[in-house]
């Protein structure tokens, strides 16, 4: 009886060691069944990444979406550009800018070689009125830091013919104690929402206020574009709009190229996806943003 039993007892202990190495060996499977999944979950983010970053290259060379899905080794990438803003009264600046850092805001139509135009199927405004609003929702008026803005409004005095370009300009700031000193003009009251976007300060004006004729704003290929710059907010990149939706004004030509590629890596099933979204705008003719100041003028 005592040897049975004792033999009954070693094959409790064996099945028992059976079972702890069982547990182990499955549980290291466990984890390097799971490190690989991450490892080639990881491997397909960064193709795909890759894949999308280069539809946003060849869109960028080409100005043309693929219409379809492109194919680069274990990848592949779809893209889709559009025109930013095109027949709309309104423009939200995708990017936030610090103090130094303007936006352009075109009043003409570019062809599909990048030059301006205001033939048939491309509009120009011709409009007197535009709303500029900016500086993040909740900013407030009385900081050192608040944004204001610097406007500059290139034109043609005779329309079509560069070499006749001229600049409207104004510089408006809601810091009340800083404009007595800078000389800035002030804001109108109130905040501003443009396509649900919500801006702390808003200044209107016209075309006619900055000294440019009528003769360059109501006459096709008058006005060029608008810069906006924005000066002060050294900390913080504060975002800018424009509208003009106003009564017996048109709409706004396009503001650029909008591209968005979309990355693809991997098996059905676990696929990675990667998104890249690009904004351009047009250039603008050479040095139209580099001036030399001084006392009795501006000299380019």
């Amino acid at each position: 009886m005592r040897k049975e039993s004792e033999s009954g007892q070693a094959l409790v202990l064996v099945l028992l060691s059976l079972s702890v190495v069982l547990t182990i060996v499955l549980f290291v499977m466990s984890r390097s069944i799971t490190d690989i999944a991450i490892s080639t979950e990881q491997a397909d983010s960064v193709r795909a990444f890759s894949a999308a970053e280069a539809g946003v290259e060849n869109a960028l060379i080409t100005g043309a979406g693929s219409g379809g899905s492109v194919q680069i080794g274990d990848a592949s990438y779809s893209v889709d550009v559009t025109n930013y803003s095109q027949d709309l009264p309104n423009f939200n600046y995708p990017i936030p800018l610090l103090s130094g850092d303007t936006m352009t805001n075109w009043f003409v139509s570019h062809d599909s070689t990048g030059q301006i135009t205001c033939a048939a199927g491309f509009p120009c405004f011709t409009g007197n009125t535009l709303k500029v609003c900016w500086g993040n929702s909740g900013t407030p008026a009385s900081n050192s830091t608040t944004p204001a803005i610097e406007i500059s409004v290139y034109y043609e005095t005779a329309p079509g013919n560069l070499s006749t370009i001229q600049i409207g300009r104004a510089t408006f700031d809601p810091n009340v104690s800083r404009a007595a000193s800078n000389y800035f003009a002030g804001v109108d009251a109130g905040t501003c929402q443009i396509d649900g976007v919500g801006y702390s300060f808003q200044k209107t004006i016209t075309m006619s206020g900055l000294g440019i004729p009528a003769g360059s704003y109501n006459t096709v290929n008058g006005l060029l574009f608008a810069k906006v710059r924005m000066l002060y907010n050294t900390d913080t990149g504060h975002i800018v709009g424009t509208s003009a939706n106003f009564a017996g004004d048109t709409t706004l030509p396009s503001q650029g190229i909008n591209i968005v590629s979309t990355g693809v890596s991997g098996t059905t099933g676990s696929l990675s996806n990667r998104r890249v979204s690009v904004f351009r705008g047009w250039q603008e003719f050479p040095l139209s943003g580099l001036s030399v100041f001084y006392p009795y003028g501006v000299n380019k």
